[in-house]
């Protein structure tokens, strides 16, 4: 195991926690990558990323956790992001002055650290407590050696050699491969340690250990354990679930390598649901992100009305509109967390 991944199951300085075994409503979102102008990461979602932060989960009592890569240092001075992003950074601002904001590091904005009016904690790690299970939230960098030990030369290389030219990040978030070593690590470490992680750095949505494309097979399966019993109108739903389904699992195959569907999490067994990602703030269709209180665990998804992913506008989602806006937001998967506890127990036992 990664000798980084000492500082969550010691819990250092550098951890904060979270009690919700009473009550509270957590989002956890990350990968705003904010910069200082029209290039940056963020532009296309930052309307909808603010409207949603202050008009449904500030109102709504929602503590907002911020998991990494929150500001894009490696290309842009903190002062730059600051000036550029001050009606966010405002929105901020509502959430911490009612103590409701934790922030944890990611690799791209570590160096906050050095910031002395750097206005909100920071921390390597958030151990949310439940009444069901530990749930520990950080950005997963501390799974890559390649961040842990040479970050230092990728800031360096982003902001004088690839941020003149314009050139989006180059990270796990771009590689496939990468994308499995990260999420690996981090599923080892849960097992270990008999807990919940919650991370981002891969950009990639992950729920119960699952992305989108194991997750949809086990969807379609499930859709046709269902299906003989159904009748009527229930009927025609799941045969339109499952045809939808199908052309997004053969977009997603002709867009990642077949090498690395191959690959797999868990090897030959049985996934054991004890991995989450909250995905990005910067999709190109929208935006992911954790809702998660003392019961549950959601996997949601923003978008603009016209410009979401087609599975999800067709139909086959709730979706619920926020006020009088073109904003929506769906949930993409739903379960109790006595239930992923109980799977965690039989499926992750030696």
């Amino acid at each position: 195991m990664n000798s980084s991944f000492d500082i969550l199951a010691s819990h250092s300085k550098y951890g904060a926690e979270l009690d919700i075994k009473k009550g509270g409503k957590v989002l956890i979102i990350s990968d705003f990558h904010m910069g200082s102008g029209r290039q940056d990461d963020l532009h296309a979602n930052g309307d909808i990323l603010k409207k949603a932060l202050e008009d449904y989960y500030f109102k709504n009592g929602w503590t907002l956790v911020l998991n990494g890569d929150i500001e894009e240092l490696a290309k842009y001075s903190y002062k730059e992001i600051r000036r550029e992003w001050s009606d966010l950074y405002r929105v901020f601002d509502l959430f911490a002055a009612e103590g409701r904001l934790y922030k944890t590091l990611g690799n791209h904005d570590e160096t906050l650290l050095l910031e002395k009016d750097y206005p909100y904690p920071l921390n390597s790690v958030l151990r949310i407590i439940t009444e069901q299970i530990p749930i520990y939230v950080y950005h997963g960098h501390q799974a890559s050696r390649l961040y842990t030990d040479y970050n230092g030369f990728i800031s360096l290389s982003l902001k004088y050699l690839l941020k003149p030219f314009g050139i989006r990040n180059i990270s796990s978030a771009r590689s496939p491969r990468r994308h499995f070593h990260v999420e690996r690590y981090a599923y080892n470490f849960s097992l270990e340690n008999n807990c919940i992680s919650i991370i981002g750095h891969t950009h990639r949505s992950l729920f119960e250990s699952l992305g989108r494309f194991d997750y949809i097979k086990f969807e379609i399966e499930r859709l046709c354990r269902d299906y003989p019993a159904s009748i009527g109108e229930d009927r025609k739903k799941i045969e339109g679930e499952v045809s939808h389904l199908r052309q997004e699992l053969g977009k997603l195959k002709r867009n990642e390598k077949r090498d690395v569907l191959r690959q797999s999490l868990y090897g030959d067994i049985l996934p054991v649901p004890c991995l989450f990602n909250c995905g990005s703030a910067i999709g190109k269709k929208g935006m992911n992100a954790i809702e998660l209180d003392n019961e549950s665990i959601s996997l949601i998804y923003w978008f603009i009305q016209g410009k979401g992913m087609k599975f999800i506008s067709r139909g086959w989602h709730k979706l619920e509109q926020l006020e009088d806006t073109l904003y929506y937001r769906s949930v993409l998967n739903h379960n109790k967390l006595d239930y992923i506890k109980a799977k965690m127990e039989l499926l992750g036992s030696k």
